[in-house]
């Protein structure tokens, strides 16, 4: 049943409402290493959580919408003159995306392998990524995706069977993107308030309170550092500023975004070799900033809250076909000058501006001494 089918006092409604918002958010090969990296030279990178980081878990099923990462244009569609066939590997972007441009940060050439496209007792020198789009920390009713307690366990259990060795442990890093798939319409919200509807702040306070003892699993297992997204201004994803000709950013989306990371910093901020990565801040300061303000990466977007690629109906999505073959959206010639690639994900340039304005404290957390 939906919220409108709960009979909830008026103060708890307008709260959910918030939730609601948070909709915006669906946020549904091997690495080689390079002569820069970290002091440290962390050598293996595990990656968990959502669609930002996901780089093939989600499979490939011919004709739904969850399913578009795997079609055209997504995969290597760089510009309209790019003249070398799209290579689709499953990320929700138009070419690398945030876990990329980390590990390039690490040595490495890109994201370490998806764990369902690696043959069973595997693992690659670069790590694995167990992120899988759509997920959240709690389940999601009508998607069958991995939770991050799920995806936590599966890296377990490798680690167990000796799949993933202590030494590798030892030389790696881990990331969390958690990026709004449990506030979503659609997310289990009983389970998230553990049958009581109090209000927004408990909810959001047993999501990050979900990021912190998976975290906790993931150190205790031996993962010596580990970073962890906040939340992005989920207002300004085209999602929702599509409803204002893609002009200003939805402020309660935005607000609900701002609660979440209070928490997360609240929760976070003191425990030793754990850094959160402020999508948040430079996320706004490229897309959302004031007159004369902004990060220097801002003015090479003429697109801030316009997707590249959008359906050409209300309720489509990017890279959708009909059943004759008709392309069923509009692609924009450059994509290296818009932010957003479709209605919730930054294009490549997008995450290369994001990740350019964290790397310097990303660099500096990662050559810190390791807290024993």
């Amino acid at each position: 049943a939906g919220f409108a089918a709960m009979k909830l006092p008026p103060a708890v409604v307008c709260l959910l409402l918030i939730l609601v918002f948070f909709d915006a958010a669906r946020v549904e090969a091997r690495g080689t290493p390079s002569a820069q990296g970290a002091r440290n030279q962390w050598s293996s990178m595990f990656v968990f959580g959502d669609d930002f980081v996901d780089n093939g878990n989600r499979p490939n099923i011919t004709g739904e919408k969850t399913s578009r990462q795997w079609s055209y244009p997504y995969g290597s569609y760089l510009n309209s003159h790019y003249s070398t066939s799209p290579v689709l590997t499953g990320r929700f972007s138009n070419y690398r995306m945030q876990s990329d441009f980390i590990a390039r940060m690490l040595g490495l050439h890109e994201a370490p392998p998806a764990y369902e496209l690696t043959e069973d007792q595997s693992c690659d020198s670069s790590g694995m990524t167990f992120a899988s789009g759509g997920a959240g920390v709690f389940k999601v009713k009508t998607k069958k995706v991995p939770t991050l307690a799920a995806q936590v366990q599966t890296f377990k259990r490798l680690v167990k069977d000796g799949v993933i060795s202590t030494h590798q442990l030892h030389h790696s890093i881990a990331l969390i993107a958690i990026s709004g798939n449990d506030y979503m319409s659609d997310s289990d919200i009983e389970t998230g308030f553990y049958t009581s509807f109090d209000d927004l702040d408990t909810y959001v306070g047993n999501v990050a309170t979900e990021i912190l003892d998976n975290v906790a699993q993931l150190q205790m297992l031996g993962v010596r550092k580990v970073i962890v997204n906040n939340l992005h201004p989920i207002g300004c994803t085209p999602l929702h500023t599509s409803s204002n000709n893609y002009t200003t950013c939805d402020l309660l989306g935005n607000y609900g975004a701002s609660v979440h990371n209070k928490y997360l910093k609240q929760m976070l901020e003191e425990r030793d070799n754990v850094h959160i990565l402020d999508l948040y801040t430079a996320f706004t300061d490229i897309i959302n900033h004031a007159p004369g303000g902004g990060s220097a990466e801002s003015k090479n977007f003429k697109g801030k809250l316009t997707p590249c690629c959008e359906s050409t109906y209300k309720g489509g999505y990017c890279g959708e076909r009909s059943n004759s073959g008709k392309r069923l959206y509009d692609l924009c010639d450059t994509p290296d000058r818009m932010f957003y690639w479709d209605q919730t994900h930054p294009t490549h340039a997008g995450w290369e501006a994001v990740m350019k304005a964290l790397q310097q404290p990303l660099m500096e957390f990662l050559d810190e001494d390791y807290v024993a």
